[in-house]
């Protein structure tokens, strides 16, 4: 018996089909892959079975029985649990809290049972060994640990029928490893598990079957033990795909940035950065490795003006720009995409061609003294649109209807559009798709040949050595070392990552 069957199922929105006459059933105890392009319907489909959105034709079946799901309520009743992308817990509440939230124990018949909602939290993290505090704030555990909670939630609430969607995007590779395993045991408990992913070395992993969806339609259904990443590769985007796009550099350029003995604290007033030092050169990618949390986001706030330093330098073409304000930094040429593309990439309600020139509002191109040329930016973004395959009805649409990768595409674009000296690239291809990763990848090495710096940011170690030409090792507030092309070995740079040396 089938732990969940979907038939025939379309669901429709203005201009356009999300899923077209889908099929897709979910075995006992396995994880299931759903594959597929951003925008592709794989969330879409998912949101169905969870009660957020309701389907226009079809059925769903959960243990062999036809069900009605029509809010998230219902399918909660049926077992089915839910963990979204982007995380939804309430930051200044504790583990203990968000996690019977809307199901709190009571004693009196109404008033909130902390001390029985601690006792339930701790046993079911000790059944797990999640090994997390049922009493710390989520805002003081790591976004790893925000993802346990968000599992644990939906286990407290009976959960049989597990979705997850995008679960690895935010995890550094030890978190990684550590969510296979937790799945893993899951599905040995008797859960069934359905997973949403791009990231094609954690499909052969992780997963027993795959469903590739293609702009809303299965295209196919495999095994994972009988398939391989160029053929899933190959049938997401409908063509080979070539991850290995480096090139060597042509020339040599000079030096556009340099960071000399930066020092900067962090929003508790403790050291974060304790004295970096690296420099990039024009028409060359320099990456900066290393596990989450050394000091790599508040290295890129101080470089793009978002938090001050109180000691050191920032050197940019010539000029010290240390403490400059953003849109200072911004009209000196330098353009950046953000780790975090809803709290600093975009405004989720406005539409996309407002988005677009965000940061250039008052470039001349697009400000007529007291008023926008609003034509000149539905033109702008327009080109955006078409050159990085947003996919969208057209530019008016709200940034926050966007799937996450093609609101990381307009991201990208946009601050490639600014024609920068300089780009610092966070985490740009978090959240996308394999056809969409190769055709970043491209860009950014073809802006590198155009002569611009790129500052590449990523917890993506198969990222950094793919498409840098030096790489800068990130440990405890420090760069540790900085490799060259052909210096660069996986081992090497892991070792340096945990703090250790390498040198003799």
């Amino acid at each position: 018996m089938k732990a969940v069957e979907m038939k025939n199922i379309t669901k429709r929105f203005p201009g356009m089909i999300a899923n077209k006459d889908v099929n897709f059933d979910l075995n006992q105890k396995e994880i299931h892959v759903l594959l597929g392009e951003n925008g592709a319907g794989k969330t879409t489909l998912m949101n169905i079975l969870y009660g957020i959105y309701n389907q226009d034709e079809g059925d769903i079946f959960i243990n062999g029985e036809k069900v009605k799901i029509k809010t998230p309520k219902d399918a909660i009743a049926l077992g089915v649990g839910m963990v979204h992308q982007h995380f939804m817990l309430v930051h200044n509440f504790t583990v203990a809290e968000n996690i019977v939230l809307g199901c709190e124990p009571k004693k009196f018949g109404f008033v909130f049972d902390k001390k029985e909602a601690i006792r339930k939290v701790k046993e079911l993290i000790d059944k797990y060994e999640f090994n997390i505090d049922p009493e710390t704030k989520i805002e003081d555990i790591s976004v790893g640990q925000q993802q346990k909670v968000e599992i644990l939630k939906i286990l407290y609430r009976g959960a049989e029928i597990i979705i997850l969607d995008e679960p690895t995007a935010v995890l550094i590779p030890s978190e990684i490893e550590e969510l296979e395993v937790i799945m893993k045991n899951l599905t040995k408990e008797g859960k069934s598990i359905i997973l949403i992913t791009h990231k094609l070395k954690e499909v052969m992993s992780m997963s027993d079957r795959i469903t590739i969806i293609r702009r809303g339609e299965v295209i196919d259904t495999l095994n994972t033990n009988e398939t391989s990443i160029d053929e899933i590769a190959n049938l997401i985007v409908g063509r080979a795909v070539d991850l290995n796009v480096y090139k060597e550099r042509v020339q040599i350029l000079p030096e556009i940035l340099k960071v000399k003995e930066l020092k900067a604290k962090d929003n508790r007033g403790l050291d974060v950065l304790k004295g970096v030092n690296f420099e990039v050169k024009s028409g060359e990618i320099f990456g900066i490795a290393g596990v989450g949390g050394n000091g790599q986001s508040e290295l890129v706030e101080v470089i793009t003006g978002i938090r001050k330093c109180y000691d050191g330098e920032i050197i940019f073409d010539g000029e010290n720009i240390e403490n400059l304000t953003p849109k200072e930094i911004i009209k000196k040429k330098l353009s950046s995409i953000p780790e975090d593309r809803h709290k600093t990439g975009l405004i989720l309600q406005h539409s996309l061609y407002e988005n677009a020139i965000l940061g250039i509002q008052d470039d001349k191109k697009f400000n007529k003294g007291m008023f926008l040329d609003y034509k000149e930016i539905r033109k702008h973004t327009l080109n955006i649109i078409k050159e990085f395959d947003v996919r969208t009805i057209d530019e008016n649409v709200e940034a926050s209807k966007l799937s996450g990768g093609n609101q990381q595409k307009l991201i990208v674009g946009r601050e490639i559009y600014k024609n920068p000296k300089l780009i610092i690239a966070v985490q740009p291809t978090r959240g996308l798709d394999i056809g969409a990763i190769e055709y970043i990848h491209r860009r950014l090495i073809e802006e590198r040949d155009k002569g611009k710096a790129i500052l590449l940011v990523s917890l993506e170690l198969d990222e950094v050595l793919s498409l840098s030409d030096r790489v800068g090792v990130m440990y405890d507030g420090k760069i540790l070392k900085v490799l060259e092309r052909d210096e660069l070995d996986e081992q090497k740079i892991g070792v340096l990552m945990a703090g250790g040396n390498i040198d003799g």
